[in-house]
């Protein structure tokens, strides 16, 4: 028995948008050409532990750049048992153009190229061989760059990358194969090719359209819209390695957001969780959702009930009732009153097993500094 009835108790919550492997506070260029495969899986298991903390016992890893699969070793040891972490899906890699986002040796000179990565596809025919290789090593997930990014130093966010064609492509081999496609979609091309490609989720839609909007809407295409990714990463500047060229982006991007996710919420799109940051910052993304337009509800029901949707397990978690995995939480605090709450996880319990329980600390803490 356990008392929780000092808080407010909810269902585990799903992050839908993680990268989990390295050292996720560097942001430098080059970063992941500093570690080796294992040691980013070793910053994986340590980082897992971080979303816990926050109250999320299920994610989706968002890709990695890992020759290795990295993220499928984890997803695996979790589900053996051998490691704590949520409950996992996970894509590969990132299935990218040459020189698109994705690419991650767009920032070196011509004279010091490396041999092509296997993620790395121009035409239809190379996506997919890209999306069999993930599949062959076990990706629950295609992630497709459908469109530049903000992290890297040569793409234009604005701009679509891979092809209705090879996006398309990759919709085919992975339906075939009973396997899902995430797309990061940045421009407004790129968020509609993807949409009409058949992919089952949209990655940010910074610059989302009206007829964009209605697409998905039509399509039943899921958003995870990371808000508070690139908030922050104007917070930080270049304190945690972030290259002036892509500060410079990242700060243009926040002033497409918000017009974006309001005609989201006016299309009455899907809209999961994602935080695509440190796991510290996940309740900031909570709080953006509701700065951005939702209600606290629908923030909370964003992070549980869609999150399970979207991985197509409403029938394990997302809410509290019996047949379902005992993954429940609690906050100190009300946060369908005040989001803020959210950041006060105090009990996490995962499958039955309690994880965190700081139920009653502060309040024993300060008893003992009131005598």
């Amino acid at each position: 028995m356990i008392d929780l009835s000092s808080a407010f108790v909810m269902p585990g919550m799903v992050d839908c948008h993680a990268h989990i492997l390295g050292d996720l506070a560097d942001q430098s260029p080059g970063a992941s050409f500093r570690m080796s495969s294992a040691k980013k899986t070793l910053w994986g298991m340590k980082n897992l532990k971080g979303w816990l903390a926050q109250g999320f016992t299920a994610l989706r890893d968002a890709g990695e750049d890992d020759l290795g699969y990295g993220q499928l070793a984890l997803r695996d040891a979790i589900d053996a048992g051998w490691i704590e972490g949520p409950r996992m899906q996970s894509s590969g890699n990132y299935i990218s153009l040459n020189g698109g986002h994705g690419d991650s040796e767009d920032f070196i000179a011509p004279d010091q190229e490396l041999p092509l990565r296997p993620n790395i596809a121009d035409t239809a025919d190379d996506v997919a061989r890209a999306v069999r290789r993930d599949i062959k090593y076990g990706a629950d997930w295609i992630k497709l760059m459908g469109t530049g990014g903000v992290a890297d130093l040569t793409s234009n966010f604005k701009v679509q990358e891979l092809s209705e064609e090879q996006m398309a492509k990759a919709v085919e081999v992975a339906h075939r194969a009973g396997k899902r496609v995430m797309v990061h979609a940045e421009g407004t091309e790129g968020i509609k090719a993807a949409a009409r490609a058949g992919v089952d989720t949209i990655e940010h839609g910074t610059m989302l359209d009206d007829e964009g909007a209605a697409l998905m809407a039509k399509k039943g295409t899921w958003l995870v819209p990371t808000l508070y990714t690139f908030q922050h990463g104007v917070e930080l500047g270049t304190t945690h390695g972030q290259d002036p060229i892509s500060l410079a982006k990242t700060k243009e991007i926040v002033g497409y957001q918000q017009p974006a996710f309001t005609r989201a919420l006016n299309a009455h799109l899907k809209i999961a969780v994602g935080i695509d940051d440190e796991p510290q910052f996940l309740p900031k993304e909570i709080e953006a959702l509701v700065r951005g337009g939702m209600t606290p509800l629908q923030a909370l029901q964003a992070a549980t009930i869609n999150g399970a949707e979207l991985l197509k397990w409403s029938d394990r978690i997302g809410t509290i009732e019996p047949g379902k995995f005992a993954d429940i939480i609690a906050v100190d605090g009300d946060p369908t009153q005040d989001i803020n709450a959210i950041e006060k996880v105090v009990f996490v319990m995962k499958d039955g097993v309690v994880i965190k329980n700081d139920v009653g600390a502060e309040r024993s803490a300060l008893s003992k500094a009131g005598r």
